[in-house]
Protein backbone atom coordinates (compact mmCIF):
# COMPACT_ATOMS: atom_id res chain seq x y z
CA UNK A 1 0.00 0.00 0.00
CA UNK A 2 1.09 3.20 -0.51
CA UNK A 3 1.13 5.46 2.27
CA UNK A 4 2.04 9.56 1.23
CA UNK A 5 -1.67 11.43 1.23
CA UNK A 6 -3.50 8.14 2.14
CA UNK A 7 -2.06 7.98 5.86
CA UNK A 8 -4.57 10.43 7.13
CA UNK A 9 -7.11 8.20 6.03
CA UNK A 10 -5.58 5.32 7.44
CA UNK A 11 -5.56 6.99 10.84
CA UNK A 12 -9.01 8.26 10.49
CA UNK A 13 -10.57 5.38 9.79
CA UNK A 14 -8.74 3.52 12.69
CA UNK A 15 -10.02 6.44 15.31
CA UNK A 16 -13.87 5.73 13.75
CA UNK A 17 -13.49 1.77 14.21
CA UNK A 18 -11.88 2.40 17.58
CA UNK A 19 -14.65 4.66 18.26
CA UNK A 20 -17.66 2.02 16.86
CA UNK A 21 -15.75 -1.09 18.78
CA UNK A 22 -15.94 1.48 22.32
CA UNK A 23 -19.57 1.69 21.60
CA UNK A 24 -20.60 -1.85 20.49
CA UNK A 25 -18.57 -2.83 23.82
CA UNK A 26 -20.82 -0.24 25.99
CA UNK A 27 -23.99 -1.27 24.12
CA UNK A 28 -23.65 -5.25 24.91
CA UNK A 29 -22.79 -3.92 28.67
CA UNK A 30 -25.11 -1.71 29.54
CA UNK A 31 -27.97 -2.02 26.89
CA UNK A 32 -31.69 -2.20 26.98
CA UNK A 33 -33.08 -5.70 27.86
CA UNK A 34 -33.91 -8.01 24.19
CA UNK A 35 -37.52 -8.35 24.35
CA UNK A 36 -37.14 -11.87 22.38
CA UNK A 37 -34.62 -12.71 25.24
CA UNK A 38 -37.64 -14.83 26.74
CA UNK A 39 -39.81 -15.43 23.36
CA UNK A 40 -38.99 -19.34 22.30
CA UNK A 41 -39.85 -20.34 18.64
CA UNK A 42 -42.94 -22.53 19.28
CA UNK A 43 -43.63 -23.82 15.74
CA UNK A 44 -42.89 -23.70 12.31
CA UNK A 45 -45.60 -22.56 9.76
CA UNK A 46 -44.28 -22.45 6.45
CA UNK A 47 -40.95 -22.87 4.59
CA UNK A 48 -39.89 -20.68 2.34
CA UNK A 49 -38.74 -21.81 -0.94
CA UNK A 50 -34.87 -21.72 -2.13
CA UNK A 51 -34.41 -20.32 -5.52
CA UNK A 52 -31.15 -21.74 -5.80
CA UNK A 53 -30.51 -24.95 -8.27
CA UNK A 54 -29.86 -28.09 -6.54
CA UNK A 55 -27.87 -31.07 -8.15
CA UNK A 56 -28.09 -34.51 -6.67
CA UNK A 57 -24.36 -35.64 -8.25
CA UNK A 58 -23.37 -33.11 -5.02
CA UNK A 59 -25.00 -35.36 -2.91
CA UNK A 60 -23.34 -38.26 -4.26
CA UNK A 61 -19.68 -36.26 -2.80
CA UNK A 62 -21.43 -35.66 0.25
CA UNK A 63 -22.58 -39.36 0.74
CA UNK A 64 -18.83 -40.32 0.06
CA UNK A 65 -17.44 -38.08 2.19
CA UNK A 66 -16.45 -35.03 -0.16
CA UNK A 67 -17.24 -31.91 0.36
CA UNK A 68 -15.68 -28.80 -2.10
CA UNK A 69 -16.78 -25.54 -1.57
CA UNK A 70 -14.96 -22.50 -2.78
CA UNK A 71 -12.65 -24.44 -5.03
CA UNK A 72 -11.31 -26.13 -2.16
CA UNK A 73 -11.85 -29.94 -0.85
CA UNK A 74 -11.83 -31.98 2.27
CA UNK A 75 -12.18 -35.48 2.07
CA UNK A 76 -13.69 -36.48 5.91
CA UNK A 77 -13.45 -40.65 5.67
CA UNK A 78 -16.63 -40.96 7.71
CA UNK A 79 -16.26 -38.60 10.29
CA UNK A 80 -17.82 -34.88 10.27
CA UNK A 81 -16.67 -32.75 8.35
CA UNK A 82 -16.69 -30.03 11.28
CA UNK A 83 -14.49 -32.10 13.29
CA UNK A 84 -11.65 -31.04 10.69
CA UNK A 85 -9.82 -27.58 10.19
CA UNK A 86 -11.16 -25.71 6.69
CA UNK A 87 -9.45 -25.99 3.91
CA UNK A 88 -10.00 -21.89 3.37
CA UNK A 89 -11.67 -19.09 5.04
CA UNK A 90 -14.05 -19.19 2.03
CA UNK A 91 -14.61 -23.07 2.72
CA UNK A 92 -15.73 -22.45 6.00
CA UNK A 93 -18.24 -20.19 5.50
CA UNK A 94 -20.03 -22.33 2.80
CA UNK A 95 -19.95 -25.27 5.41
CA UNK A 96 -21.26 -23.28 8.08
CA UNK A 97 -23.80 -21.57 5.86
CA UNK A 98 -25.51 -24.74 5.26
CA UNK A 99 -26.70 -23.77 1.67
CA UNK A 100 -25.24 -27.05 0.51
CA UNK A 101 -28.49 -28.96 2.45
CA UNK A 102 -30.29 -28.33 -1.05
CA UNK A 103 -28.32 -30.73 -2.57
CA UNK A 104 -29.11 -33.35 0.16
CA UNK A 105 -33.11 -32.09 -0.71
CA UNK A 106 -32.69 -33.04 -4.27
CA UNK A 107 -31.64 -36.37 -3.86
CA UNK A 108 -34.99 -37.31 -2.38
CA UNK A 109 -34.49 -40.50 -0.75
CA UNK A 110 -34.31 -41.35 2.73
CA UNK A 111 -30.70 -41.75 2.85
CA UNK A 112 -30.41 -37.88 2.17
CA UNK A 113 -32.77 -36.92 4.72
CA UNK A 114 -31.03 -38.66 7.51
CA UNK A 115 -27.71 -37.31 6.06
CA UNK A 116 -28.95 -33.87 6.08
CA UNK A 117 -30.83 -34.49 9.82
CA UNK A 118 -27.43 -35.83 11.15
CA UNK A 119 -25.56 -33.02 9.95
CA UNK A 120 -27.37 -30.62 11.39
CA UNK A 121 -27.33 -32.15 14.52
CA UNK A 122 -23.61 -32.19 14.33
CA UNK A 123 -24.14 -28.78 14.34
CA UNK A 124 -26.82 -27.94 16.91
CA UNK A 125 -24.64 -30.52 19.47
CA UNK A 126 -21.77 -27.80 19.04
CA UNK A 127 -19.28 -29.70 16.95
CA UNK A 128 -17.18 -27.75 15.18
CA UNK A 129 -16.00 -24.11 15.12
CA UNK A 130 -18.15 -21.90 16.84
CA UNK A 131 -15.60 -18.41 15.96
CA UNK A 132 -16.24 -19.96 12.30
CA UNK A 133 -19.90 -20.70 12.56
CA UNK A 134 -21.03 -17.05 14.48
CA UNK A 135 -19.84 -14.36 11.77
CA UNK A 136 -23.02 -12.38 11.19
CA UNK A 137 -23.45 -12.97 7.27
CA UNK A 138 -22.99 -16.86 7.97
CA UNK A 139 -25.28 -17.14 10.90
CA UNK A 140 -28.02 -15.39 8.26
CA UNK A 141 -27.18 -17.91 5.67
CA UNK A 142 -27.38 -20.55 7.58
CA UNK A 143 -30.53 -19.29 9.48
CA UNK A 144 -31.96 -18.99 5.72
CA UNK A 145 -30.71 -22.26 4.84
CA UNK A 146 -32.23 -24.04 7.75
CA UNK A 147 -36.00 -22.46 7.25
CA UNK A 148 -35.75 -23.36 3.42
CA UNK A 149 -34.90 -26.71 4.12
CA UNK A 150 -36.47 -27.72 7.35
CA UNK A 151 -39.15 -30.05 5.67
CA UNK A 152 -35.89 -32.52 4.09
CA UNK A 153 -34.26 -32.12 7.92
CA UNK A 154 -37.58 -32.58 9.79
CA UNK A 155 -39.28 -35.26 7.90
CA UNK A 156 -38.90 -38.38 9.59
CA UNK A 157 -37.13 -36.83 12.91
CA UNK A 158 -38.29 -37.35 16.26
CA UNK A 159 -39.74 -34.91 19.12
CA UNK A 160 -36.45 -34.38 20.64
CA UNK A 161 -34.80 -33.48 17.60
CA UNK A 162 -37.31 -31.47 16.25
CA UNK A 163 -37.44 -29.12 19.58
CA UNK A 164 -33.79 -29.07 19.46
CA UNK A 165 -34.00 -27.70 15.77
CA UNK A 166 -36.75 -24.67 17.15
CA UNK A 167 -34.41 -24.07 19.65
CA UNK A 168 -31.74 -23.70 17.39
CA UNK A 169 -33.67 -21.27 15.68
CA UNK A 170 -34.74 -18.98 17.94
CA UNK A 171 -31.49 -18.59 19.34
CA UNK A 172 -29.83 -17.73 16.13
CA UNK A 173 -32.54 -15.27 15.25
CA UNK A 174 -32.00 -13.82 19.39
CA UNK A 175 -28.13 -13.31 17.85
CA UNK A 176 -28.93 -11.92 14.60
CA UNK A 177 -31.22 -9.56 16.32
CA UNK A 178 -28.57 -8.51 18.70
CA UNK A 179 -25.91 -8.58 15.91
CA UNK A 180 -28.09 -5.38 14.11
CA UNK A 181 -27.69 -3.32 17.33
CA UNK A 182 -24.15 -3.24 16.67
CA UNK A 183 -22.05 -1.89 13.97
CA UNK A 184 -21.70 -4.45 11.03
CA UNK A 185 -21.30 -3.42 7.83
CA UNK A 186 -24.14 -2.27 5.42
CA UNK A 187 -23.89 -5.69 3.57
CA UNK A 188 -23.88 -7.43 6.25
CA UNK A 189 -26.73 -5.48 8.23
CA UNK A 190 -29.15 -6.13 5.28
CA UNK A 191 -28.44 -9.64 5.07
CA UNK A 192 -29.31 -9.89 8.45
CA UNK A 193 -32.30 -8.14 7.99
CA UNK A 194 -33.66 -10.38 5.32
CA UNK A 195 -32.94 -13.48 7.31
CA UNK A 196 -35.01 -11.97 10.38
CA UNK A 197 -37.97 -11.29 8.24
CA UNK A 198 -37.70 -14.35 7.16
CA UNK A 199 -37.67 -16.29 10.47
CA UNK A 200 -40.69 -13.62 11.71
CA UNK A 201 -43.01 -15.34 8.60
CA UNK A 202 -42.00 -18.56 9.34
CA UNK A 203 -41.71 -19.41 12.72
CA UNK A 204 -44.74 -18.67 15.52
CA UNK A 205 -43.46 -17.56 18.79
CA UNK A 206 -41.25 -14.60 17.75
CA UNK A 207 -43.48 -12.65 16.21
CA UNK A 208 -42.05 -8.77 17.48
CA UNK A 209 -38.96 -9.80 15.27
CA UNK A 210 -41.07 -9.42 12.09
CA UNK A 211 -41.51 -5.88 12.92
CA UNK A 212 -38.56 -4.99 13.95
CA UNK A 213 -36.76 -6.79 10.82
CA UNK A 214 -38.91 -5.46 8.06
CA UNK A 215 -38.03 -1.46 9.25
CA UNK A 216 -34.55 -2.18 9.55
CA UNK A 217 -35.17 -3.93 5.78
CA UNK A 218 -37.04 -1.18 4.35
CA UNK A 219 -34.37 1.07 5.20
CA UNK A 220 -31.58 -0.55 4.63
CA UNK A 221 -32.75 -1.40 0.93
CA UNK A 222 -33.78 2.58 0.02
CA UNK A 223 -30.63 3.13 1.09
CA UNK A 224 -28.10 0.22 -0.55
CA UNK A 225 -30.21 -0.32 -4.04
CA UNK A 226 -29.89 2.97 -6.21
CA UNK A 227 -32.38 4.35 -8.59
CA UNK A 228 -31.10 2.37 -11.25
CA UNK A 229 -30.85 -0.93 -9.70
CA UNK A 230 -27.85 -1.82 -8.55
CA UNK A 231 -26.35 -2.57 -5.22
CA UNK A 232 -24.38 0.52 -3.76
CA UNK A 233 -21.15 -1.94 -3.53
CA UNK A 234 -21.94 -2.65 -7.32
CA UNK A 235 -21.03 -6.05 -6.87
CA UNK A 236 -23.37 -8.30 -9.29
CA UNK A 237 -22.44 -11.33 -7.26
CA UNK A 238 -23.51 -9.50 -4.45
CA UNK A 239 -26.90 -8.25 -5.98
CA UNK A 240 -27.57 -11.67 -7.74
CA UNK A 241 -27.69 -13.56 -4.35
CA UNK A 242 -29.76 -10.73 -2.71
CA UNK A 243 -32.05 -11.13 -5.49
CA UNK A 244 -32.27 -15.07 -4.87
CA UNK A 245 -33.36 -14.50 -1.39
CA UNK A 246 -35.87 -11.36 -2.22
CA UNK A 247 -37.83 -12.96 -4.67
CA UNK A 248 -38.68 -16.03 -2.08
CA UNK A 249 -38.99 -13.19 1.39
CA UNK A 250 -41.81 -11.57 -1.12
CA UNK A 251 -43.95 -14.44 -1.33
CA UNK A 252 -43.56 -15.62 2.16
CA UNK A 253 -45.13 -12.38 2.99
CA UNK A 254 -47.81 -13.10 0.57
CA UNK A 255 -47.85 -16.83 1.91
CA UNK A 256 -48.62 -14.99 5.91
CA UNK A 257 -51.59 -13.09 4.00
CA UNK A 258 -48.91 -9.87 4.76
CA UNK A 259 -48.56 -7.20 2.13
CA UNK A 260 -44.86 -7.18 1.17
CA UNK A 261 -43.57 -3.77 2.05
CA UNK A 262 -43.29 -1.37 -1.01
CA UNK A 263 -39.15 -0.83 -0.45
CA UNK A 264 -39.06 -4.64 -1.40
CA UNK A 265 -40.99 -4.57 -4.21
CA UNK A 266 -39.30 -1.52 -5.50
CA UNK A 267 -36.00 -3.40 -4.90
CA UNK A 268 -36.76 -6.29 -6.81
CA UNK A 269 -38.57 -4.30 -10.11
CA UNK A 270 -35.24 -1.94 -10.14
CA UNK A 271 -32.65 -4.93 -9.92
CA UNK A 272 -33.35 -7.50 -12.34
CA UNK A 273 -33.00 -5.08 -15.52
CA UNK A 274 -29.48 -4.17 -14.36
CA UNK A 275 -28.76 -8.09 -14.35
CA UNK A 276 -29.70 -8.37 -17.85
CA UNK A 277 -27.47 -5.23 -18.71
CA UNK A 278 -24.54 -6.87 -17.11
CA UNK A 279 -25.37 -10.44 -19.02
CA UNK A 280 -23.29 -12.00 -21.38
CA UNK A 281 -24.64 -14.35 -23.93
CA UNK A 282 -22.67 -17.27 -22.78
CA UNK A 283 -24.98 -16.61 -19.66
CA UNK A 284 -23.04 -15.34 -17.37
CA UNK A 285 -22.45 -11.92 -15.70
CA UNK A 286 -19.54 -9.47 -16.39
CA UNK A 287 -16.39 -9.58 -14.08
CA UNK A 288 -16.44 -6.20 -12.40
CA UNK A 289 -16.48 -5.15 -8.65
CA UNK A 290 -16.38 -8.78 -6.82
CA UNK A 291 -18.09 -10.77 -9.82
CA UNK A 292 -16.36 -14.50 -10.19
CA UNK A 293 -17.96 -17.77 -11.86
CA UNK A 294 -22.29 -17.21 -12.67
CA UNK A 295 -23.65 -19.79 -11.73
CA UNK A 296 -25.37 -19.75 -15.02
CA UNK A 297 -28.79 -21.49 -13.58
CA UNK A 298 -29.08 -19.03 -10.85
CA UNK A 299 -28.83 -16.19 -13.03
CA UNK A 300 -31.32 -17.84 -15.67
CA UNK A 301 -33.93 -18.56 -12.90
CA UNK A 302 -33.94 -14.88 -12.01
CA UNK A 303 -34.28 -13.41 -15.59
CA UNK A 304 -37.06 -15.85 -16.04
CA UNK A 305 -39.09 -13.26 -12.92
CA UNK A 306 -37.92 -10.45 -15.23
CA UNK A 307 -40.17 -11.77 -18.08
CA UNK A 308 -38.32 -14.30 -20.88
CA UNK A 309 -38.49 -11.60 -23.51
CA UNK A 310 -37.48 -8.56 -21.14
CA UNK A 311 -35.01 -6.67 -22.76
CA UNK A 312 -31.53 -5.24 -21.31
CA UNK A 313 -31.15 -1.65 -20.25
CA UNK A 314 -27.80 -0.20 -21.48
CA UNK A 315 -27.08 2.54 -19.64
CA UNK A 316 -26.74 2.77 -15.44
CA UNK A 317 -25.50 5.84 -14.53
CA UNK A 318 -26.32 5.12 -10.73
CA UNK A 319 -24.21 1.91 -10.67
CA UNK A 320 -22.26 3.36 -13.04
CA UNK A 321 -21.99 0.49 -15.76
CA UNK A 322 -22.59 1.17 -19.45
CA UNK A 323 -24.05 -2.05 -22.32
CA UNK A 324 -23.28 -1.29 -25.91
CA UNK A 325 -24.68 -3.99 -28.51
CA UNK A 326 -23.97 -3.98 -32.55
CA UNK A 327 -24.77 -6.89 -34.57
CA UNK A 328 -23.70 -10.00 -32.63
CA UNK A 329 -21.22 -7.69 -30.48
CA UNK A 330 -21.60 -6.95 -26.98
CA UNK A 331 -19.62 -4.56 -24.86
CA UNK A 332 -20.19 -3.96 -21.06
CA UNK A 333 -17.88 -1.10 -19.59
CA UNK A 334 -17.17 -0.28 -15.93
CA UNK A 335 -17.35 3.50 -16.13
CA UNK A 336 -18.38 4.04 -12.43
CA UNK A 337 -16.22 5.50 -9.11
CA UNK A 338 -15.42 2.49 -6.43
CA UNK A 339 -18.52 2.26 -3.58
CA UNK A 340 -18.14 4.28 -0.54
CA UNK A 341 -15.17 2.34 1.56
CA UNK A 342 -17.76 0.46 3.92
CA UNK A 343 -19.23 -1.46 0.74
CA UNK A 344 -15.99 -1.53 -0.68
CA UNK A 345 -14.50 -5.07 0.52
CA UNK A 346 -14.51 -6.53 -2.83
CA UNK A 347 -14.69 -3.36 -5.14
CA UNK A 348 -11.78 -3.79 -8.21
CA UNK A 349 -9.72 -0.96 -9.45
CA UNK A 350 -11.23 -1.81 -12.98
CA UNK A 351 -12.17 1.80 -13.97
CA UNK A 352 -12.93 2.30 -18.15
CA UNK A 353 -12.47 -1.49 -17.95
CA UNK A 354 -14.54 -3.63 -20.23
CA UNK A 355 -15.50 -7.00 -21.92
CA UNK A 356 -16.33 -8.00 -24.91
CA UNK A 357 -18.24 -10.67 -26.95
CA UNK A 358 -19.14 -12.00 -30.48
CA UNK A 359 -22.21 -14.20 -30.25
CA UNK A 360 -22.33 -17.09 -27.30
CA UNK A 361 -18.25 -16.38 -27.08
CA UNK A 362 -16.23 -14.24 -24.89
CA UNK A 363 -13.43 -12.63 -26.41
CA UNK A 364 -12.14 -9.18 -23.77
CA UNK A 365 -12.74 -10.34 -19.61
CA UNK A 366 -11.92 -8.96 -16.68
CA UNK A 367 -9.70 -11.70 -15.06
CA UNK A 368 -12.80 -12.31 -12.10
CA UNK A 369 -12.57 -12.89 -8.55
CA UNK A 370 -11.44 -15.90 -7.49
CA UNK A 371 -13.60 -18.26 -5.06
CA UNK A 372 -10.75 -18.44 -2.42
CA UNK A 373 -7.38 -17.22 -1.28
CA UNK A 374 -6.99 -14.03 -0.25
CA UNK A 375 -3.43 -12.81 -2.01
CA UNK A 376 -5.02 -14.05 -5.15
CA UNK A 377 -8.40 -12.21 -4.35
CA UNK A 378 -5.47 -9.07 -4.25
CA UNK A 379 -4.21 -9.25 -7.45
CA UNK A 380 -7.68 -10.12 -8.97
CA UNK A 381 -8.84 -6.54 -7.85
CA UNK A 382 -5.69 -4.97 -8.80
CA UNK A 383 -5.92 -2.78 -11.90
CA UNK A 384 -3.79 -5.06 -14.12
CA UNK A 385 -6.42 -7.88 -13.95
CA UNK A 386 -8.70 -5.62 -15.69
CA UNK A 387 -8.94 -4.42 -19.43
CA UNK A 388 -7.95 -1.25 -18.77
CA UNK A 389 -5.02 1.27 -17.96
CA UNK A 390 -2.22 1.14 -16.01
CA UNK A 391 0.13 3.86 -14.87
CA UNK A 392 3.66 2.94 -13.29
CA UNK A 393 2.30 -0.50 -12.50
CA UNK A 394 0.36 1.26 -9.88
CA UNK A 395 -3.45 0.64 -9.71
CA UNK A 396 -5.77 3.59 -9.69
CA UNK A 397 -7.62 2.50 -6.24
CA UNK A 398 -5.74 2.39 -2.73
CA UNK A 399 -6.23 -0.96 -1.12
CA UNK A 400 -6.31 -1.38 2.80
CA UNK A 401 -3.52 -3.72 2.46
CA UNK A 402 0.23 -3.76 3.74
CA UNK A 403 1.76 -0.91 5.94
CA UNK A 404 4.99 0.90 6.96
CA UNK A 405 6.05 1.12 10.67
CA UNK A 406 5.22 -2.45 12.83
CA UNK A 407 2.26 -0.63 14.48
CA UNK A 408 1.07 0.50 11.29
CA UNK A 409 1.01 -3.40 10.07
CA UNK A 410 -0.67 -4.37 13.49
CA UNK A 411 -2.85 -1.80 12.55
CA UNK A 412 -3.88 -3.01 9.24
CA UNK A 413 -4.70 -6.46 10.05
CA UNK A 414 -7.10 -5.26 12.93
CA UNK A 415 -9.21 -3.43 10.54
CA UNK A 416 -8.93 -5.76 7.90
CA UNK A 417 -10.31 -8.68 10.39
CA UNK A 418 -13.38 -5.92 11.38
CA UNK A 419 -14.26 -4.36 8.01
CA UNK A 420 -12.09 -6.23 5.36
CA UNK A 421 -9.69 -5.17 2.62
CA UNK A 422 -11.80 -2.00 1.55
CA UNK A 423 -11.10 0.98 -0.67
CA UNK A 424 -9.28 3.40 1.21
CA UNK A 425 -8.75 5.84 -2.29
CA UNK A 426 -9.54 5.65 -5.74
CA UNK A 427 -11.09 7.47 -8.53
CA UNK A 428 -13.35 10.43 -7.23
CA UNK A 429 -14.49 12.64 -10.89
CA UNK A 430 -15.64 9.11 -13.26
CA UNK A 431 -17.38 11.21 -16.21
CA UNK A 432 -19.28 8.72 -19.34
CA UNK A 433 -21.21 10.17 -22.38
CA UNK A 434 -23.09 7.98 -24.72
CA UNK A 435 -23.45 9.26 -28.75
CA UNK A 436 -24.93 7.95 -31.54
CA UNK A 437 -22.46 8.53 -35.10
CA UNK A 438 -23.70 6.79 -38.59
CA UNK A 439 -25.45 4.51 -36.92
CA UNK A 440 -22.63 3.69 -34.71
CA UNK A 441 -22.69 3.64 -30.72
CA UNK A 442 -19.89 6.39 -29.04
CA UNK A 443 -19.08 6.22 -25.03
CA UNK A 444 -16.89 8.30 -24.11
CA UNK A 445 -15.08 8.00 -20.14
CA UNK A 446 -12.86 9.52 -18.39
CA UNK A 447 -10.92 9.13 -14.50
CA UNK A 448 -8.52 10.78 -12.58
CA UNK A 449 -7.38 8.03 -10.35
CA UNK A 450 -3.55 8.56 -11.23
CA UNK A 451 -4.26 12.52 -10.99
CA UNK A 452 -2.80 12.83 -7.58
CA UNK A 453 -0.15 10.67 -7.53
CA UNK A 454 1.30 10.97 -11.02
CA UNK A 455 -0.62 14.31 -12.35
CA UNK A 456 -2.39 12.01 -15.09
CA UNK A 457 -5.96 11.75 -16.42
CA UNK A 458 -7.18 8.47 -18.12
CA UNK A 459 -9.71 8.90 -21.00
CA UNK A 460 -10.86 6.02 -22.80
CA UNK A 461 -13.95 6.28 -25.68
CA UNK A 462 -15.43 3.00 -27.74
CA UNK A 463 -17.33 3.20 -31.38
CA UNK A 464 -19.09 -0.19 -31.81
CA UNK A 465 -20.65 -0.10 -35.58
CA UNK A 466 -24.31 -0.55 -35.90
CA UNK A 467 -22.81 -4.57 -37.79
CA UNK A 468 -20.77 -5.36 -34.84
CA UNK A 469 -18.11 -5.87 -36.85
CA UNK A 470 -15.29 -3.14 -35.87
CA UNK A 471 -14.51 -2.17 -31.74
CA UNK A 472 -12.42 0.56 -32.05
CA UNK A 473 -10.87 1.80 -28.98
CA UNK A 474 -8.56 5.40 -27.91
CA UNK A 475 -6.72 5.65 -24.54
CA UNK A 476 -5.87 9.44 -23.97
CA UNK A 477 -3.28 10.36 -21.12
CA UNK A 478 -3.63 14.00 -20.12
CA UNK A 479 -1.35 16.26 -17.88
CA UNK A 480 -3.32 17.28 -15.00
CA UNK A 481 -2.91 20.42 -13.06
CA UNK A 482 -5.01 18.80 -9.89
CA UNK A 483 -3.61 18.90 -6.56
CA UNK A 484 -1.15 16.40 -5.59
CA UNK A 485 1.70 15.52 -2.83
CA UNK A 486 3.93 13.12 -4.94
CA UNK A 487 7.10 14.37 -5.63
CA UNK A 488 7.65 13.97 -10.01
CA UNK A 489 4.20 13.92 -10.43
CA UNK A 490 5.03 15.38 -13.98
CA UNK A 491 7.93 13.12 -14.69
CA UNK A 492 7.70 10.77 -17.75
CA UNK A 493 5.80 7.61 -17.07
CA UNK A 494 4.97 3.94 -18.38
CA UNK A 495 1.72 3.64 -19.11
CA UNK A 496 0.27 -0.13 -19.92
CA UNK A 497 -3.28 -0.80 -21.93
CA UNK A 498 -4.30 -4.44 -21.18
CA UNK A 499 -6.87 -6.44 -23.13
CA UNK A 500 -7.47 -9.41 -20.98
CA UNK A 501 -8.46 -12.63 -23.67
CA UNK A 502 -10.79 -15.28 -23.05
CA UNK A 503 -9.23 -18.67 -22.27
CA UNK A 504 -11.00 -20.15 -25.56
CA UNK A 505 -9.73 -17.34 -27.60
CA UNK A 506 -6.59 -18.44 -29.49
CA UNK A 507 -4.12 -15.34 -30.46
CA UNK A 508 -1.16 -15.29 -32.86
CA UNK A 509 1.17 -12.28 -33.96
CA UNK A 510 0.71 -11.36 -38.09
CA UNK A 511 3.43 -10.38 -40.05
CA UNK A 512 1.92 -6.82 -40.41
CA UNK A 513 2.08 -6.21 -36.73
CA UNK A 514 -1.16 -6.80 -36.04
CA UNK A 515 -2.53 -9.84 -34.12
CA UNK A 516 -5.07 -12.66 -35.17
CA UNK A 517 -7.52 -13.65 -32.67
CA UNK A 518 -9.51 -16.97 -33.22
CA UNK A 519 -12.75 -18.18 -31.10
CA UNK A 520 -13.93 -21.57 -31.23
CA UNK A 521 -17.07 -20.68 -33.02
CA UNK A 522 -15.33 -20.30 -35.87
CA UNK A 523 -14.84 -16.13 -36.15
CA UNK A 524 -11.75 -14.80 -37.31
CA UNK A 525 -10.61 -11.35 -35.14
CA UNK A 526 -7.67 -8.82 -35.86
CA UNK A 527 -6.74 -6.56 -33.57
CA UNK A 528 -4.23 -3.59 -34.03
CA UNK A 529 -3.03 -0.56 -32.48
CA UNK A 530 -1.38 3.27 -33.70
CA UNK A 531 1.06 5.22 -31.43
CA UNK A 532 2.00 1.59 -29.25
CA UNK A 533 3.78 -1.05 -29.40
CA UNK A 534 2.04 -4.74 -29.07
CA UNK A 535 2.99 -7.32 -26.58
CA UNK A 536 1.05 -10.64 -26.63
CA UNK A 537 1.88 -11.85 -22.98
CA UNK A 538 0.30 -14.79 -20.62
CA UNK A 539 -2.32 -13.63 -17.95
CA UNK A 540 -4.46 -15.95 -15.73
CA UNK A 541 -8.39 -16.26 -15.91
CA UNK A 542 -9.23 -16.65 -12.29
CA UNK A 543 -13.34 -16.72 -12.51
CA UNK A 544 -13.11 -20.17 -14.35
CA UNK A 545 -15.71 -22.39 -13.49
CA UNK A 546 -13.19 -24.90 -12.26
CA UNK A 547 -10.63 -22.47 -10.98
CA UNK A 548 -8.42 -20.50 -12.50
CA UNK A 549 -6.55 -20.98 -15.93
CA UNK A 550 -4.18 -19.57 -17.82
CA UNK A 551 -5.03 -17.64 -20.69
CA UNK A 552 -3.61 -14.19 -22.59
CA UNK A 553 -3.17 -10.49 -22.50
CA UNK A 554 -2.92 -8.21 -25.28
CA UNK A 555 -0.35 -5.20 -23.67
CA UNK A 556 0.35 -2.15 -25.49
CA UNK A 557 3.37 0.12 -24.09
CA UNK A 558 3.37 3.82 -23.82
CA UNK A 559 6.09 6.41 -22.71
CA UNK A 560 3.45 9.20 -21.26
CA UNK A 561 5.60 12.70 -21.76
CA UNK A 562 2.93 15.52 -22.52
CA UNK A 563 -0.43 14.53 -23.87
CA UNK A 564 -0.34 11.05 -24.82
CA UNK A 565 -3.21 9.25 -27.20
CA UNK A 566 -3.18 5.66 -28.65
CA UNK A 567 -5.90 4.59 -30.49
CA UNK A 568 -6.87 0.47 -30.88
CA UNK A 569 -9.47 -1.69 -33.10
CA UNK A 570 -10.99 -4.89 -32.83
CA UNK A 571 -12.24 -5.92 -36.65
CA UNK A 572 -14.03 -9.24 -37.37
CA UNK A 573 -12.05 -10.84 -40.22
CA UNK A 574 -14.10 -13.83 -41.27
CA UNK A 575 -16.13 -16.21 -39.93
CA UNK A 576 -15.68 -19.60 -40.99
CA UNK A 577 -18.18 -21.55 -42.73
CA UNK A 578 -20.41 -18.66 -43.39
Amino acid sequence: MRWGADRWRFYRLIGREITRSARDTYARLTGRPDILARARVTALVIAPHDLRTSDATFADDIYAGLFVFAGRSLSVSGRSPFDYAPPSPEWADLLYGFGWLRHLRAADTALARANARAFVADFIAGRGDAALARPTPVAARRLISFLCQSPLVLEGADHAFYQAFLKALGKAARELEGDLRRGISPQTRLLAAVALCYAGLCCEGIQPILRRATRILVRELERQILRDGGHRSRDPRFAMELLLDLLPLRQSFLSRSIDPPEALLHAIDRMLPLLRLLRHPDASLSHFNGMGATAADHLATLLVYGGAQAQPMMHAPNSGYERLEGGRVLVVADVGAPPPLPDSINAGAGCLSFEMSSGPQRIVINCGLPASGPELRRLARSTAAHSTATVADTSSCRFLVGGGAWYERWAVTWLSHRIGPVILRGPRAVKAERTRDEGATILAARHDGYARDFGIVHERRWRLTGTGHVLEGEDAFLRSDAPGRAKGRHRPQEAAVRFHLHPAIAARGLDDGRLELTSPIGEVWHFGAEGAEIALEESVYFAGLTGARRTDQIVLYVAITDDTRIRWGFARAQTRGG
